[in-house]
């Protein structure tokens, strides 16, 4: 009945239980104290020298007062230090924004770095999958600097070896509720380095009035809204096509009519044309009036436009090819914009197979060919799918304002763009939070930039047409 277990340290333990394994404690060793005490020291030693050059001006705002009352007493001290916050007191009544620029956010930046970032970065780190546990080991990826903007939190980590930036993309719900920040961004700075943006608030919660028309005539880029940074979103439109996706209501008809306002100097001017084609009849008719006779709404009125637009493209390519590489608009040769509100109504949806393949055909040549002769497209559409929009990899610039899908988000801006943190389908659906709201990928950067375009109300438009219909442009 009782099992003998094997091995000279087990020869006098029995089991009643079959195949029990025994587990032997390790033999404990003993330290000299006066090594655990020099470990200690040298440890205590490093620790300060990283903390005063990691934090001069904390280490000193502790030290200096210590010296002083040492040295001199608490009053004389009090005495000495009393002009100090005095002096950053008034700073901040009198000039807050030089203030805050170079003291107030260095401060939050510390404050945030000790109490969030370093407190939290273990746990986080380790339960999300990025930091690994190896025999009783943390291995780390390294926190680095933080810096602090009026909206966001910019922290600096150099990944472990082996890691990959999927890696880090893939776990940006994590890092954002670990941290306590509403979502997550990451970005590349160098090989083995990223930049975590952590956003404190939205910047692009309220809507943006519709923007001044510019006093000069400009071809771009075009203001049209502000970036997440409160720096204004510059549209390029001249030598780029631009796609828009967005869920109804989203906003698309704020970026198409906030680019046509700022282009209408140079549309007076005659340096720009804008060719509409409005299949639903319910955004570009507002502004009939300022396209003329180059406006279609009707699918074989928008077959015909577009052909008209590809003979012009065709015209220029014959007189510029051997003599320029790239357009200057010029009144003789001004820039053409062909824009085209729910393209998918014209290429997908359209029951006329001829009408189609004209259509789908007119808007490939464009968009392959029309960059270099002064001829853009800038589309809008609903549902991003490749059924449904064949030609969407030929526009270099792409826009996802609020999707239904998450996977729409990559379909619009290309794969790995939701992982970097372009959000497109949690953009709320409530017109004053959410309308023109809106993630970019530019043809130079692979990161996206969270934008919103500016409103522009029916009566801007009817006041954009009573100022400026009948101009030389048309």
């Amino acid at each position: 009945m009782f099992r003998k277990l094997p091995g000279d340290e087990a020869r006098n333990l029995v089991s009643t239980t079959p195949d029990t394994a025994i587990v032997f404690r390790p033999a404990v060793v003993t330290t000299p104290a006066i090594i655990t005490i020099v470990i200690f020291a040298w440890r205590l030693l490093v620790g300060l020298v990283r903390l005063s050059w990691r934090h001069p001006v904390a280490v000193l705002a502790v030290l200096i007062p210590a010296a002083l009352i040492w040295l001199y007493g608490w009053r004389v001290a009090l005495l000495l230090l009393t002009p100090v916050p005095v002096g950053l007191i008034a700073w901040l009544l009198t000039d807050r924004a030089s203030f805050v620029h170079l003291v107030g956010w260095r401060l939050l930046a510390w404050w945030r770095l000790i109490w969030i970032y370093r407190r939290h970065w273990q746990p986080v780190m380790i339960v999300s999958g990025l930091g690994k546990h190896v025999m009783g080991r943390d291995y780390l990826p390294r926190l680095g600097k933080v810096t602090c903007t009026s909206w966001a939190d910019q922290i600096t980590v150099r990944m472990l070896d082996g890691q990959a930036v999927k890696d880090w993309s893939d776990r940006i719900d994590h890092l954002a509720h670990g941290f306590g920040a509403p979502s997550c961004r990451v970005a590349i700075i160098k090989a083995g380095r990223l930049l975590l943006t952590f956003p404190r608030r939205d910047p692009l919660a309220t809507v943006i009035p519709a923007l001044p028309i510019p006093a000069t005539p400009t071809v771009g880029p075009v203001k049209v809204g502000t970036r997440e940074d409160g720096t204004p979103w510059l549209l390029k439109i001249l030598g780029t096509h631009i796609l828009i996706a967005g869920a109804t209501g989203a906003g698309k008809g704020s970026i198409i009519w906030s680019t046509i306002r700022a282009l209408l100097p140079a549309l007076r001017a005659g340096l720009v044309q804008v060719w509409a084609l409005d299949p639903k009849l319910m955004e570009l008719s507002f502004g009939h009036a300022l396209f003329g006779d180059r406006y279609a709404a009707t699918p074989q009125e928008c077959a015909e436009l577009l052909e008209s637009a590809v003979k012009v493209m065709q015209e220029r390519a014959a007189r510029f090819g051997g003599v320029q590489r790239s357009h200057t608009p010029t009144v003789d040769d001004p820039f053409v914009l062909v824009v085209v509100d729910e393209v998918a109504f014209l290429t997908a949806y359209q029951a006329d197979k001829d009408l189609k393949r004209r259509i789908s055909a007119a808007l490939a040549t464009l968009t392959t060919q029309g960059r270099a002769v002064g001829v853009g497209v800038l589309a809008a559409l609903q549902d991003p799918r490749k059924e449904v929009m064949n030609i969407r990899n030929l526009f270099p610039d792409k826009i996802a304002l609020r999707l239904d899908e998450s996977e729409q988000v990559d379909m619009v801006l290309g794969d790995g763009a939701r992982d970097r943190g372009a959000l497109a389908d949690h953009i709320s659906p409530v017109p004053e939070l959410g309308a023109g709201i809106g993630y970019v990928r530019l043809e130079a950067s692979p990161d996206p930039i969270r934008v919103r375009a500016a409103y522009v109300a029916d009566t801007d438009i009817r006041a954009m047409v009573a100022t400026f219909a009948g101009g030389e442009g048309r």
